[in-house]
């Protein structure tokens, strides 16, 4: 299914697998489900339904466009060579509380208990461009989260320590993943250090993880979930160093797994 959308976090579900998405904020102060900041010419379309090149795609910056702009643009029509089993649907990128009152109630019918693993999409050298403020950021979205209720049933996690500290200060009841790409530390106690407190779950890139890396944040009581192996071997090979959790494109493949 296209990527953070609806019909994705519903597939999510139909696996009864965690769902994960990520978070960008509009002119308008609203706060929707987006990988990225801007257009992606690989998989979006215009509101018109043509093409874009990759640069005209990057100069539609998602920040310069209030919601009803953004949900006219199409993200599930666009054919991706490198995920050739997608579904061609219609798709838009969606406010982040319409994809929970939608995904709680497909849940409930579905008579699963979903859970949420929701990405914080901010970085310093974004602050004001991408986003207002990544206090503000923060703030918009976990407001959203405790209202809807799901806060008990979401990790929010990003690579931006502030973010995680700002959540960790406010909402200490919902559980943060430290998101790393794994090669910038050489201990796991220098993760921990650069944070700044103990997180409920560190998640590294899945070629850095070690089975002795694994076993020392486990000392640390924290849990290990690596993104985003896509294969089967790959899976298998940190299932079997212990980790806690997987992040990645194909569900499906946990079936596999020995």
């Amino acid at each position: 299914m296209p990527e953070n959308t609806i019909l994705s976090q519903q597939n999510a579900i139909d696996f009864r697998t965690t769902m994960e998405m990520d978070l960008q904020m509009t002119k308008d102060k609203k706060i929707i489900v987006s990988h990225e900041a801007f257009m992606d010419a690989v998989y979006v379309l215009t509101p018109e339904g043509t093409e874009m090149s990759k640069k005209d795609g990057r100069s539609r910056l998602i920040y310069d466009m209030d919601y009803d702009s953004v949900a006219q643009y199409d993200v599930g029509l666009k054919h991706r060579a490198d995920f050739p089993n997608r579904k061609l649907v219609p798709a838009h990128k969606p406010l982040l509380s319409e994809l929970i009152d939608s995904v709680e109630t497909y849940a409930h019918r579905a008579k699963h208990i979903n859970h949420y693993n929701i990405e914080i999409k901010t970085n310093p050298k974004f602050d004001g461009t991408q986003y207002s403020s990544v206090e503000e950021f923060v703030d918009l979205a976990m407001h959203i989260i405790i209202e809807k209720g799901i806060g008990p049933r979401t990790m929010i996690q990003s690579f931006d320590v502030r973010a995680l500290r700002l959540v960790r200060e406010n909402w200490p009841a919902v559980a943060v993943s430290y998101l790393v790409w794994g090669n910038e530390k050489e201990s796991a106690e220098e993760f921990i250090e650069e944070l700044g407190f103990v997180p409920d779950i560190f998640s590294p890139n899945y070629q850095s993880c070690t089975k002795e890396n694994v076993a020392k944040f486990h000392e640390m009581g924290i849990r290990v979930i690596p993104w985003t192996p896509n294969t089967v071997e790959e899976m298998q090979k940190l299932k079997d160093m212990g980790v806690d959790g997987i992040i990645t494109d194909y569900p499906n493949l946990f079936a596999e797994l020995k």
